[in-house]
């Protein structure tokens, strides 16, 4: 290519022929002939830059030029490129900048900090903006167009009285002498750098500009899946790039010790819920200067570089800056779970797709697939639970949760999505939640003991061996008989019963004194959930309304939803019962009678027993939760508290988890 006149394209600005002139100065041998043109960002000066604009407004006609053959290179300012490249096209060649920094240039030669309050600084870029509201929150930012020079004219002629631009364009003009001075701005990375570019497969052009290519100098970048932790599940591909590795930058699944075979230096760039030791950008920005500097740098992460692992964000983040990056797959955790559970992702006849999802988000994604695998969902698995029941997933679907999925200390909790909903637990972190009815497969298998708080215990089955320990004692509350005779229950539009109990006694009452039932035939029943109706069913009488989710809730969102409003509602409760649905059928309009029935008493027979004998400790009411929190000091790691509904899960969030938190962490401490 030496003998052959080289035909150039750039943009018709004095800056930019500069650059030309600067490029051949690298290559004296070369022959070129130059055309110039205007691009459209040249002649809508009126677009702003600091607006969210096409990012090939700089480079788009000369780049056509090169794809039709018109011309066999473009010159561009390299932070002018677009991301990625047009199709065909591809970087020959990306020279050395020779100063990346940023300059000021005021009227009277003022410094950033002199320049007085209210000042008007003009700039054209976002990045500028921000650092200058960062440093000057008293200054005017405004956004200016047009060549080096005519900026500088809005300068002199007093437009704005300072001006923001790169360095290396005023040393390449001459005009390095209006500097005021140098900012420790944080600048684009191809800032100064200049990029030819020509069509893909002309090796021999490209080879014509390789001498003076920094690339060549520029490290390689390898993003390696460790897999779940298991160090043997590493691959061979990326045992041998952590071999060749100058550095390597690892996270916290990966086993630490595993590390030290490898001579390369080790940089800890763990993120965990609520403890980062550096974000994303940083991560991304340590792992680019590695590359630059040209070492080997290998970024080594848990699972798979591509599954919940930004690893695209890396590939963007290098490859927009030119520096080569390559992957090497890891085994996932939910493959890996599937396969150290015997849980099959699909099965013929019960699972024919499956789904990889992010559990760490407030608002629950929930596919249509039929095995769903949450990645990071600890935080959020009631949420999880409830999605999907809301979106039509059974109640009694089987769940599995998995933690440190391939590791000696894994474990394997059971659960449906109704218990989910209502689960509130401590487990070891990392943790998989795999749904779906190809769980059964182990969990019909596997025979959790239970420890049951409530008063009345559901029977031992081959799935579950229940141990009754009733936390609380229910005894009838002693009522004067005029108080209830005095009761006018034609009055109410609604009695609503809250538990089996408040069924029971409130009967008893009736009965004390001679009250026929009948009585209440104009009178519409609320049940919150299948045992509370059976227990009317047992006086004859069927509830108009049944909570579907065995909660107050489910009573207040009919309500709510029907409208039902001036409504007289008498509500039999316990003592104890929390005020939560007379409050909510109140705030709606509603006038609510709240009857005590019965008492709600911590039990006195009870025995303390070791929890950590126990897979799971159900409650059935929010009375129960405070007598366990009043007998037991510390919670075992790992156990399910599960609540029979909302409001007891609510309990044991904010009284006894958190509690026992607070404990853990002041005892550490």
């Amino acid at each position: 290519m030496e003998n052959k006149t080289i035909k150039v394209i750039a943009r018709n600005s004095p800056l930019s022929l500069l650059q030309v002139k600067e490029l051949f100065s690298l290559f004296p041998t070369v022959q070129y002939q130059l055309e110039e043109t205007a691009t459209y960002g040249d002649v809508h000066k009126e677009i702003s830059l600091m607006s969210d604009v096409a990012g090939d407004i700089f480079t788009r006609e000369l780049d056509q030029a090169v794809l039709s053959g018109q011309v066999d290179i473009a010159v561009h300012s390299a932070k002018d490129l677009p991301y990625p490249l047009p199709i065909g096209l591809e970087l020959y060649c990306l020279t050395e900048a020779s100063d990346q920094s940023d300059s000021l240039l005021s009227r009277g030669s003022l410094t950033l900090a002199e320049l007085p309050s209210g000042s008007r600084i003009g700039t054209s870029s976002k990045t500028r903006k921000a650092e200058l509201e960062h440093l000057r929150k008293d200054i005017e930012i405004v956004a200016i167009r047009g060549t080096i020079e005519e900026r500088i004219a809005q300068v002199d002629n007093g437009y704005v009285d300072a001006l923001i631009v790169a360095t290396c364009a005023l040393n390449r003009l001459g005009l390095s002498g209006r500097i005021s001075e140098k900012l420790h701005f944080r600048t684009h990375p191809l800032q100064g750098n200049l990029a030819v570019i020509g069509v893909v497969n002309r090796p021999e052009l490209k080879a014509s500009f390789s001498a003076h290519d920094i690339r060549n100098r520029f490290g390689q970048v390898t993003l390696v899946g460790f897999g779940p932790g298991n160090p043997e599940l590493l691959t061979l591909a990326g045992d041998k790039a952590l071999k060749e590795a100058d550095v390597i930058f690892h996270d916290d699944l990966v086993d630490k010790a595993y590390l030290n075979k490898y001579q390369a230096e080790k940089v800890y760039v763990g993120k965990r819920k609520g403890k980062h030791s550096h974000h994303q950008d940083e991560i991304n920005e340590l792992i680019y200067r590695a590359a630059l500097s040209g070492r080997a740098v290998v970024r080594l992460k848990g699972g798979d570089p591509m599954v919940f692992a930004h690893g695209r964000e890396e590939i963007d983040y290098m490859q927009s800056r030119f520096v080569r990056i390559s992957v090497i797959p890891g085994i996932s955790s939910g493959m890996a779970l599937s396969a150290y559970t015997h849980i099959p992702l699909t099965h013929r006849g019960v699972a024919s797709s499956f789904a990889f999802v992010t559990g760490h988000e407030k608002t629950v994604q929930t596919p249509s697939a039929d095995t769903l695998v949450y990645y990071m969902g600890g935080a959020h698995l009631a949420d999880i639970g409830e999605a999907l029941i809301r979106s039509g997933r059974r109640p009694d679907l089987p769940v599995a949760l998995v933690t440190n999925v391939s590791l000696s200390d894994q474990q394997i909790f059971f659960s449906t999505l109704k218990e989910l909903q209502f689960t509130v637990a401590r487990y070891p972190t990392p943790i998989l939640v795999i749904i779906g009815e190809v769980v059964a497969f182990e969990s019909s298998r596997s025979r959790q003991a239970v420890l049951f708080t409530g008063t009345m215990a559901p029977s031992s089955t081959d799935r579950e061996v229940i141990t009754h320990i009733p936390l609380v004692s229910i005894n009838k509350k002693e009522i004067v008989e005029e108080v209830i005779s005095s009761l006018q229950l034609t009055d109410y539009d609604w009695i609503v019963f809250t538990s089996r109990y408040g069924v029971r006694y409130f009967f008893e009452l009736l009965n004390k004194v001679g009250m026929d039932i009948r009585r209440l035939s104009s009178v519409k029943i609320a049940s919150v959930g299948p045992v509370t109706s059976d227990e009317l069913l047992k006086r004859h009488i069927c509830p108009d309304l049944e909570s579907s989710t065995e909660s107050a809730e489910g009573l207040i969102a009919w309500f709510t939803q029907e409208g039902i409003v001036g409504k007289r509602i008498l509500l039999p409760r316990s003592d104890k019962g929390m005020t939560t649905l007379s409050d909510k059928l109140e705030q709606i309009g509603n006038q609510v009678t709240n009857l005590v029935v019965y008492e709600n008493t911590p039990h006195p027979e009870v025995v303390k027993v070791d929890l950590s004998h126990y897979d799971k400790i159900l409650f059935s009411s929010p009375s129960g939760v405070e007598s366990f929190k009043n007998r037991y000091i510390h919670l075992p790691d790992g156990i399910p508290l599960v609540g029979k509904g909302k409001t007891t899960s609510n309990k044991l969030k904010k009284e006894l988890y958190e509690t026992f938190q607070r404990i853990k962490e002041d005892t550490r401490n």
